[in-house]
């Protein structure tokens, strides 16, 4: 969760940012939700498909953890390091 926050954040200051030089930025943003439900819906579907439903619960949130995690944490260390 703190790697989507620390990413959320990114994009709302960017947003802000824009906003302030009278650049419209609602499809930066728009994008940004996008790809965030898009990755939302995916991991549901894969936490309910019937080869995971029929693992134990601890076992499906914790297969859908070890798969999201790398991924939020990836981009959110890259994005610290194009940033500075």
């Amino acid at each position: 969760m703190a790697s989507l926050a620390w990413l959320t954040f990114l994009v709302a200051l960017t947003a802000l940012w824009g906003a302030a030089e009278g650049t419209a930025a609602g499809g930066f943003v728009l994008q940004f939700v996008l790809i965030v439900t898009g990755a939302v819906v995916a991991v549901i579907a894969l936490a309910f498909a019937p080869g995971v439903r029929r693992l134990h619960w601890a076992g499906r949130l914790l297969l859908t953890g070890t798969l999201t995690c790398p991924v939020t944490t990836g981009l959110a260390i890259g994005s610290w390091i194009y940033v500075g």
